[in-house]
């Protein structure tokens, strides 16, 4: 089964922002993983779990669960935490399809 990891973002620093995507996909692909899409929510239809605010989503892509938890866990990614906390708050979530 594939699995997607779904990324819901409120960005809090544009500059580091802007360091952590230019090399976060540097550490996905070493786990078969693609960065499918980006964007803006534009309209938020319901909220009925009271989730925190979010103003961008990510969506990547991955051949199985583990390959989406290697990468979640893996030294490259981590790396990356301390730029991403400072760019970001983020509720990351894999489902598989």
């Amino acid at each position: 089964m594939t699995a997607k990891v779904i990324g819901l973002i409120e960005l809090t620093d544009q500059n580091a922002f802007e360091q952590y995507r230019n090399k976060v996909s540097q550490t996905v692909e070493p786990y078969k993983g693609s960065i499918q899409n980006r964007g803006s929510v534009t309209e938020i239809f319901w909220n009925e779990l009271n989730c925190a605010r979010f103003g961008a989503f990510v969506e990547l892509t991955f051949p199985s669960q583990e390959d989406a938890k290697a990468w979640a866990h893996s030294p490259e990614y981590q790396a990356l935490v301390a730029i991403r906390n400072r760019a970001m708050k983020l509720t990351l979530f894999a489902v598989t399809i």
